[in-house]
């Protein structure tokens, strides 16, 4: 079929809300659930739920009168060929259960087409910039940073297998008051090498790296004045390599400084006044951030003369839509939960619809080896970098634990689970699953067969593993709807686990030669969707392990 199944029965039965007057009644988005049973179907509804309380009447009652016109719905389309049943289950949930003949033909695409099969054109080529990570350039990237790093790229690979003209972009905040902070720490390092008795204050960067970099400006001849800048430079370089190394590249790095020295912070103001959203008061000036939903109004220019961070942040989404991104993602830590209403108000006084621009708050890691947590502090340089994790686990364990928890859940990252090589490390479980069908392929003697005749795969095992092949659409759907890659790799485990169960019970390589051909192409449909879902999620596909 060519249009995506899961939208084609939401079409149903939206037809049959039509049909009785009570689509009204619905005050959010239809949309599907994936039962956690199989022996619930295929997709449920809980909409008959959801209209119980507006209509006054039981769930169920609702559910038999939508599935008879359900079905009469669907005898006038394609999908009278494809659905087996519709039952009313449980409280009053909808559930659809597909034909055979239906898992067999959509297979059968899948290895045909490969991964083209798989895309979806959702995105329509509109154009997407995902701002991530973002740390100052003030110290080695932390696990935090870290996390931020393997969700957005991620995301970003999502969106564009999904059709979206997707870019990268880091925003370098490489200017105010942290910068001189890092000078000042910078200066008193050089002068304790040069055995100067020095009172380093406690809110300075204290780290090991800060007496590398003094080193470096020493030898440069570096003046005190330019310190600040040349550590930002130093240490951007290490986080540049240190993402790289994670398989993290962005499309551009926007520098703070570049924007200050610009016009579009004041053009931005201009066009602000305009509307008359800036106003003065007690010699400063404030943005009217109240008119669009924000507690209190916010100052943008203080009253020496000096921008708050929300100034240049306007003017920086102000811009992002001048270059002719319609959809804006952010990536923050949870500390800046409290600047989205006065960012989304900023957006909407600039004339823009707030709902093109998608905050997303990526929680913070604690990193955990020997059962225990790894204390952290960023200004004091005791925390795990980037560049640990990586040493320690590798990029491809690294990339699939950060991303494994949703990004609104603080995530536990285990350093002794993550090395194991055995079924308890999620990323080793997938892969190894990868690497096993690719195994079976190598020593099979039959020749997979594209088209083979997929019928003969009657096993409950069989279908379980076809259906879970085929709800890869749905996953990357909640993925994008949440901004959220996490729902992917908990996709991974359970296609594993279903080809495993398959796997433990029947042979592959079997007597007969056609069933053989069927279920080599069982195995390698399952091998095809564990391949892309593990290079979107950035992490390798092995062979042999």
């Amino acid at each position: 079929m060519k249009e995506n199944i899961q939208d084609q029965i939401i079409g149903l039965v939206k037809e049959a809300l039509k049909e009785t007057g009570q689509a009204s009644s619905l005050t959010e988005e239809l949309y599907l659930d994936i039962p956690g049973a199989s022996r619930f179907g295929d997709f449920s509804t809980n909409v008959a739920l959801r209209l119980s309380k507006a209509l006054n009447k039981p769930p169920r009652e609702i559910a038999v009168d939508l599935i008879g016109r359900i079905n009469k719905q669907a005898e006038k389309s394609p999908l009278k060929n494809y659905i087996k049943e519709i039952k009313v289950e449980g409280a009053g949930f909808i559930n659809f259960y597909l034909e055979p003949k239906y898992l067999y033909q959509e297979l059968e695409v899948i290895l045909k087409k490969e991964k083209e099969a798989l895309r979806l054109d959702l995105g329509k080529n509109e154009p997407v910039l995902i701002e991530f990570v973002s740390a100052n350039p003030t110290g080695a990237l932390s696990v935090a940073h870290a996390r931020q790093a393997a969700v957005g790229d991620a995301l970003a690979n999502i969106l564009s297998f999904l059709g979206f003209k997707v870019s990268r972009e880091y925003y370098l905040n490489d200017e105010g008051n942290q910068i001189n902070i890092l000078g000042k720490s910078v200066e008193l390092r050089m002068k304790e090498n040069s055995a100067e008795k020095t009172d380093f204050p406690e809110n300075y960067y204290q780290g090991e790296y800060i007496y590398d970099i003094a080193k470096k400006a020493k030898e440069k001849k570096i003046k005190t004045e330019d310190l600040g800048d040349f550590a930002a430079k130093f240490i951007l370089d290490i986080i540049k390599k240190e993402l790289d190394d994670f398989g993290v590249r962005f499309d551009c790095w926007y520098s703070q400084k570049g924007l200050g020295k610009s016009d579009k912070i004041p053009k931005a103001f201009e066009l602000l006044k305009k509307k008359g959203f800036l106003y003065e008061q007690e010699g400063a000036l404030w943005f009217k951030s109240s008119a669009f939903g924000d507690d209190k109004d916010r100052v943008v220019l203080k009253s020496d003369g000096t921008y708050t961070y929300l100034a240049p942040d306007i003017a920086y989404h102000d811009d992002k839509y001048k270059r002719g991104f319609k959809w804006l993602i952010n990536l923050w830590g949870p500390d800046h939960h409290g600047y989205i209403s006065r960012l989304k108000a900023s957006v909407a006084a600039l004339g823009r619809d707030p709902a093109s621009l998608s905050i997303v708050i990526v929680q913070l890691a604690t990193i955990f080896r020997d059962g225990l947590p790894i204390q952290m502090s960023t200004r004091r340089g005791e925390y795990i970098t980037l560049r640990e994790v990586l040493d320690e686990v590798g990029r491809d364990a690294a990339r699939f634990f950060f991303i494994m928890r949703r990004t609104s859940s603080h995530l536990d990252f285990d350093l002794d689970v993550a090395k194991a090589q055995t079924s308890e490390n999620p990323v080793y479980y997938v892969q190894y699953a990868h690497a096993r069908i690719c195994s079976i392929l190598r020593s099979a003697t039959v020749k997979l067969n594209k088209n083979a005749d997929l019928a003969l795969l009657k096993e409950k095992e069989e279908l379980d593993l076809i259906k879970k092949i085929l709800q890869f659409s749905y996953i990357l759907n909640a993925c994008l709807k949440t901004q959220d890659p996490y729902m992917l790799t908990v996709y991974l485990q359970e296609l594993s686990e279903t080809f495993h169960k398959f796997y433990d019970l029947h042979r592959v390589l079997t007597d007969d030669a056609n069933l053989t051909q069927a279920r080599l192409g069982l195995i390698e449909g399952t091998r095809i969707l564990i391949a892309t879902g593990l290079d979107l999620l950035g992490v390798s596909t092995p062979e042999k392990m």
